[in-house]
């Protein structure tokens, strides 16, 4: 499998980026840049969840921001694949630059 086809199958679910990360033995730059991307965007997803169902047991009427939110972590996952299948080492929208130089245990 090439490494352009293990970054899109690293953006479908946390599973998809434990496949390739328990998998990869190589230093693909290329790959280890959108594992950087898709971990930051699972971990940011997570954590704004989170916060989000917190804030929702106080104010159920923004319960509905949870579907907002995941709608936007899904378009970011599909942009992210998007980037991944051109060949094109580019940040994911509004987050991808906090998460560029992060998560040394990748690579």
């Amino acid at each position: 499998m090439d490494s352009k086809t293990r970054a899109v199958i690293n953006y479908i679910t946390i599973f998809g980026w434990l496949y390739v990360y328990l998998t990869t033995k190589e230093k693909d730059h290329f790959l280890k840049y959108h594992m950087r991307q898709s971990f930051g965007l699972f971990v940011a997803g997570f954590v704004v969840g989170f916060a989000i169902g917190i804030v929702a047991t106080v104010v159920p009427m923004l319960a509905m921001l949870s579907f907002v939110i995941g709608g936007l972590n899904l378009i970011l996952m599909i942009i992210g694949a998007i980037n991944a299948s051109n060949g094109v080492k580019k940040p994911l929208p509004v987050i991808g630059k906090l998460f560029e130089n992060k998560f040394s245990f990748i690579g």
